[in-house]
């Protein structure tokens, strides 16, 4: 049985601020459902210790640059089998906020020492003699746990290490003199390490360094190596290229299926589809819309920001709404976009809902009750939010890239005659290419019959986190495996 350690910084449901969040709470379990032994490891923040009960210090760890001693704690989620490992620092970690922001909304001043402390944690566990468990592999998830790869990378006897990139764009870029102060190896101050244009990279440590990459989607893995996509570490990507997979992120179906909901209204399956209507109406109430089955209403639940392409459905809604239509929004981000969806709100209150705040029941109401899901992302590394739409019944609009392309079917004559189709593509990331597939979607609404078999066929999707696991299962063999006797 290969024991697997699984370096997070967040992890449903101790600490979620995005998607990596939800891919570490599942795929480890999922992992541990084909015989994996798999151990998470995560910042002791506040809310962890909080949600996990019995924990015991397993071991303590002296690091250079912190005084006092740094506690492993062990604990336990109730509803799985995995093992959690919690590294307490409290100067470090105890603190408000979220992982990365303080609750003034900006960055925490030290992210570059509270994650480099981390990623040291984790190396010193290595042959801990407090501990009778030795990894085989350690696997990293984005720049947090960046520092883990080239720490290791020195050591006789060490875990393979697999790296995986959830989104490039956010890369843990910090100043040479910040990475002066963290008593790192003066060799990783490198254009072949660490360093990138004068800078401290830690996901440069990842890609760099670890045994083998993956990512999220195989049409991101190869976007990567673009320069439209490769974030300006296109040519290190290229250099490992034979060494990243692209396995695609899965949907959590224990939280996300309309036939055991219960957030939603009424909860529906494809054959009582008719109960979706209800799920309408109620969304309908809670937005103070007119509230009218006939309606389509289209959906939005995601950051404003502009990676997610809010943009363009602003620069759109005034156009929109001289149609007879609804449109919802439920996420927050930039305070230009927060006001600005205020303001049109205002000025369209029967047509338009908002909500600035992240909510998980109003987040499974939109997806239940809503006829569309908008997602016009510039770039999506896999996107889960439409995988959840597809389960709901609630088409996805999308722009053709990345885990997007990856996901959906786009909903032309044929393939929705031949039950193929599952969503609407645009090409260009531009306000008019996103309005041309809102009017082609609301055409085919316009025909009852022909919605209801493309809504039939996008719930009938299976994306399930099992085709996932056994994915990374493969390649954790296909490492062991193949790796060279130390």
């Amino acid at each position: 049985m290969y024991k697997i350690l699984f370096a997070t910084s967040e992890a449903y449901p101790l600490i979620k601020t995005g998607g990596l969040g939800d891919v570490a709470g599942i795929l480890p379990a999922e992992l541990a459902h084909l015989g994996l032994e798999v151990t998470i490891i995560l910042p002791a923040y506040p809310a962890c210790k909080t949600h996990l009960k019995y924990l015991t210090e397993i071991a303590s760890l002296q690091i250079p640059s912190v005084s006092g001693l740094i506690r492993i704690l062990k604990g336990r989620l109730p509803e799985g089998s995995n093992s959690i490992w919690l590294v307490d620092s409290p100067i470090h970690f105890d603190r408000p906020g979220n992982p990365y922001l303080g609750e003034n909304g900006q960055d925490w001043p030290d992210n570059a020492a509270r994650f480099a402390v981390f990623c040291q944690a984790i190396t010193q566990l290595v042959n801990h003699p407090e501990l009778n468990w030795q990894p085989d592999i350690i696997h990293c998830n984005d720049w947090q746990t960046g520092l883990v790869p080239p720490l290791l990378a020195p050591l006789s006897n060490r875990p393979a290490t697999l790296f995986t990139i959830h989104n490039l764009a956010y890369q843990g870029l910090f100043s040479r003199q910040q990475f002066e102060t963290l008593d790192l190896p003066p060799y990783l101050w490198s254009s072949s390490a660490l360093e990138f244009y004068d800078q401290f990279s830690f996901i440069k440590g990842g890609l760099v360094f670890a045994d083998w990459l993956t990512t999220v989607s195989p049409t991101y893995a190869q976007g990567i190596l673009t320069p439209e996509f490769g974030c300006g570490l296109e040519g290190v990507l290229r250099k490992r290229a034979d060494h990243l997979t692209g396995i695609l992120n899965g949907a959590d179906y224990q939280r996300w299926d309309p036939v055991h909901d219960s957030f939603i209204k009424k909860p529906y399956s494809k054959a009582t589809w008719h109960h979706k209507a209800l799920n309408k109406l109620a969304l309908q109430h809670q937005y103070g819309l007119l509230e009218d089955k006939t309606i389509p209403i289209l959906g939005f639940v995601g950051r404003l920001v502009e990676q997610k392409g809010i943009d363009l459905i602003i620069d759109i809604l005034p156009k929109l709404f001289s149609n007879k239509i609804q449109v919802v929004f439920l996420g927050e981000g930039h305070k230009s976009y927060q006001n600005t969806l205020q303001k049109i709100a205002r000025d369209y209150p029967r047509q338009m809902g908002l909500s600035i705040s992240y909510n998980e029941q109003l987040a499974h109401s939109i997806q239940a009750g809503a006829d569309i899901f908008l997602m016009p992302s510039r770039f999506e590394p896999c996107g889960l939010t439409q995988l959840y739409a597809l389960r709901y019944g609630t088409i996805p609009i999308v722009h053709r890239t990345g885990g997007l392309s990856d996901t959906i079917v786009e909903a032309t004559e044929e393939n929705i005659q031949q039950e193929l189709a599952t969503g609407f593509f645009f090409e260009e990331p531009s306000p008019s290419a996103l309005f041309t597939a809102i009017q082609k979607a609301l055409t085919v609404y316009a025909q009852p019959d022909q919605w209801r078999e493309l809504a039939l066929t996008a719930m009938g999707q299976n994306f399930s986190w099992r085709t996932s696991a056994k994915a990374y299962y493969n390649l954790y063999h296909q490492m062991l495996s193949n790796r060279p006797t130390q």
